[in-house]
């Protein structure tokens, strides 16, 4: 079972899951930190929440970025509640500059040192999420 992260993984969600070749269920839950700015407001909302049942599923959480881990740390507690086989982060960027929560991806595309990023899904206030590659904002 994949449960992708929106807005921002979406297109890296859809590049994995072809990559895939057994059968999964895939279904999404969106959470949000940031509103308009570059800097986490500290509290994360859980706008959409699952869809489908995962009691006793292996399921893997994508993710686009974790940054400061807060928004990771409540989708863990909240998909831990539903009491799945296991559960698993896939994130395409693991970057800790800004890391409050200790959270650890079990899967990771690339290791970013800094910087705040947009692109192939990530945004800077609902804007540059078409771009097809990651860039580095500079404000």
């Amino acid at each position: 079972m994949l449960v992708g992260v929106l807005k921002g993984a979406f297109i890296f969600l859809s590049d994995l899951v072809r990559q895939i070749s057994m059968p999964v269920e895939i279904d999404f839950v969106c959470a949000a930190s940031y509103g308009s700015g570059t800097s986490t407001s500290g509290r994360v909302r859980l706008t959409k929440k699952l869809d489908v049942d995962i009691e006793g599923k292996d399921v893997v959480v994508v993710e686009d970025i974790i940054d400061t881990g807060l928004t990771l740390a409540c989708l863990i507690e909240y998909l831990e509640s539903f009491a799945p086989r296991s559960l698993r982060v896939c994130a395409l960027i693991d970057k800790h500059e800004r890391r409050q929560k200790k959270i650890q991806a079990d899967y990771v595309g690339q290791v970013i040192p800094e910087g705040f990023l947009v692109g192939y899904g990530l945004d800077y206030d609902e804007h540059y999420r078409n771009l097809p590659e990651i860039y580095h904002l500079k404000l």
